[in-house]
């Protein structure tokens, strides 16, 4: 065989490699999962696939013969115009470029419907562009998107490369995880299939180190599939269910004990801060126990929110000295400890449902205030 021949059975190996990753990267699909404290989009490949799709990332896989192939494309005019079609062709990710959140529509108008949000730190396979608009793919959320609140190319590729994380997960239903790259080291303990980790580098010898209880662990790269993932946006229906359950899980927050999320924790702190801060302990408990009381009696607003802020009840409160507290971030942890302690049902005053400096009322005295 002679050299033109070996040349072009190369370049042929190569066009087949390349248009079967990239028809394996837009054949893959994006795995939904709602959106909590951590929710992601799945992606196949790493972020230098998604920019070009025949090279895994970090890595240089073509052969010698490939790459000979590869200049002789330089000096081909037609393989040349084959080469940047490919190139035009290959997926991009695109990145959200907000503080918070931004809208996606149905159509690339500010007039067209709302199909979901695009988080902060979220994002996607660019599908589209056309008039300062992009139409992308967020996990389920398929919309367009103002350019303007996106970042493209190198820009998206960085910020994806920071924000994101490779995966491992188990494809053994018990998969021994190593304290050392070898088969005989010590078990530090199980993952059981399905079950993902973070991991910290693919060792190239058949073994990956994971991230295991805050420990490095070491898997075998055989029985695990790696992904690459970023957080993904929201759709309108996504959004509709989670904002439903919450409504739901408030109904029932006067049934038994009360149900509170970290906000209500940290302004339950505020109040006890302003009403009791130079109080002992218990003195602090007894004022979160007083707010949780009446939200639980029903003849109070039926939250803590609610409750601090009745008028004519808590003087810190409409003055606006808890809110001060509340934004200022410096409320000590012997506060935050006395709200969670009431809002998980401890009280060192009964069901008491008041309380005043002392001034010789009958009642429940702790430091400086009397309780009834």
């Amino acid at each position: 065989m002679d050299k033109s021949v070996k040349l072009s059975a190369g370049l042929s190996r190569r066009l087949v490699s390349a248009c079967l990753a990239l028809s394996v990267f837009l054949g893959s699909g994006m795995t939904v999962e709602a959106r909590n404290t951590s929710s992601y989009l799945e992606l196949a490949t790493g972020i230098t696939n998604i920019i070009s799709p025949i090279s895994p990332l970090g890595m240089d896989s073509e052969a010698p013969e490939v790459k000979a192939a590869e200049n002789a494309e330089k000096s081909s005019a037609s393989s040349s115009a084959s080469s940047q079609e490919e190139e035009k062709e290959s997926p991009k990710i695109v990145m959200a470029n907000v503080s918070k959140v931004m809208n996606v529509r149905e159509e690339p108008s500010e007039d067209a419907v709302k199909v979901g949000v695009l988080y902060k730190d979220c994002g996607g396979k660019l599908l589209d562009r056309q008039d300062g608009w992009s139409k992308i793919q967020s996990g389920e959320l398929i919309g367009w998107a103002k350019d303007e609140y996106l970042l493209f190319d190198e820009d998206a590729e960085a910020l994806a490369e920071e924000l994101g994380k490779q995966i491992v997960t188990s494809q053994s239903s018990a998969l021994n995880v190593r304290a050392e790259a070898s088969a005989d080291a010590e078990i530090l303990g199980v993952l059981t299939e399905k079950t993902f980790v973070d991991m910290i580098e693919d060792l190239g010898n058949g073994w990956i180190a994971i991230d295991y209880n805050d420990e490095t662990g070491y898997v075998q790269s055989e029985y695990v599939t790696t992904d690459f993932k970023i957080d993904q946006g929201e759709t309108v229906a996504a959004i509709k269910l989670r904002e439903e359950a919450e409504k739901k899980a408030a109904l029932t927050r006067n049934r038994g004990a009360v149900s509170a999320d970290a906000d209500e924790v940290k302004l339950l702190a505020a109040l006890i801060q302003c009403e009791a801060g130079n109080q002992p302990y218990e003195g602090r408990v007894a004022v979160g126990a007083v707010v949780l009381n009446r939200v639980k009696s029903g003849a109070y607003p039926n939250s803590i929110y609610g409750v601090i802020y009745a008028s004519g009840q808590f003087t810190p409160a409409l003055n606006g000295t808890v809110a001060k507290v509340y934004n200022s971030g410096r409320i000590s942890d012997t506060n935050i400890q006395a709200a969670q302690a009431a809002i998980g049902g401890e009280t060192t005053v009964g069901g008491a449902l008041h309380f005043r400096r002392v001034n010789g009322r009958e009642g429940i005295i702790i430091g400086a205030h009397v309780f009834w």
